[in-house]
């Protein structure tokens, strides 16, 4: 058997030089491994939902030329609808009337025609005779209330309208408006001359109390002439709702 002494020096060296690269290696194939981890933490956190992939938001040529060409326009804005000064209103499901004068002609909604009553009482108790003249009307009733008396009265439609308003726009159709008389100064009704009256100068300082708003005052913002009998209910949410669009037209115009 050959001696170790007698290998040679750069054979015998050999074998001792792998060994030692051998922690090198394990060591550059745990980098890659952790390398290969991290990218995949990496792209597990690009795709998730919180990021959405790149790619989502490419648009091709052809949805490049459509997006250009339809540029976004705001919507108009809504305009107030009126005829004459008038708004629109919903006629009101009878049903849902209650009764404020003896006989039943005279009606309100029940939530209105309740504050009414009570505002009634409280009045009376100071000497003050508030007398319902006018509360719900269908639009059949209007259609006579403003063809029929303008014709009697050889007035312009125009001109009517300042004093009715046409069939399918007056607050009386929602059960809300009542026009309201004075029970000691009757003559006064339904003309200018009742803002003369205690009973007038009492709902002005009581009505608000009883959710109660006069409807056109003087120089209102629809043109409509000026009705110190005309007021309407605004205590809960639907009443508020109906008389909206008129809220609005008085700060446009304004």
């Amino acid at each position: 058997m050959r001696r170790t002494d007698e290998i040679p020096e750069a054979i015998r060296e050999r074998p001792r030089k792998r060994g030692s690269n051998f922690p090198i290696i394990l060591i550059l194939i745990i980098i890659g491994s952790i390398g290969i981890a991290l990218l995949s933490i990496v792209l597990n956190f690009l795709l998730s939902p919180h990021n959405p992939p790149a790619t989502s938001s490419i648009v091709s040529p052809t949805q490049t030329s459509t997006i250009e060409a339809s540029p976004k326009i705001d919507p108009p804005e809504k305009k107030v609808e009126n005829i004459l000064g008038h708004l629109p209103y919903t006629e009101a499901n009878q049903k849902e009337l209650k009764q404020i004068t003896p006989d039943g002609h005279t009606r309100l909604r029940k939530a209105a025609a309740e504050r009414f009553l009570a505002m009634q009482t409280d009045a009376k108790t100071q000497g003050i005779i508030l007398v319902p003249i006018s509360g719900f009307r269908s639009v059949q009733e209007q259609q006579y209330l403003f063809f029929k008396v303008k014709e009697q009265r050889k007035q312009a439609t125009s001109k009517r309208a300042e004093v009715s308003a046409p069939p399918g726009y007056s607050e009386h159709h929602t059960g809300y408006a009542v026009d309201i008389g004075d029970g000691q100064a009757p003559s006064s009704n339904l003309n200018q001359n009742f803002e003369q009256t205690a009973a007038f100068s009492w709902l002005e300082k009581n009505a608000n109390q009883y959710s109660f708003e006069m409807s056109f005052p003087v120089n209102n913002a629809q043109g409509v002439s000026y009705e110190p009998w005309h007021w309407r209910y605004v205590g809960d949410q639907n009443s508020l709702e109906t008389f909206y669009k008129a809220q609005q037209l008085k700060k446009e115009v304004k």
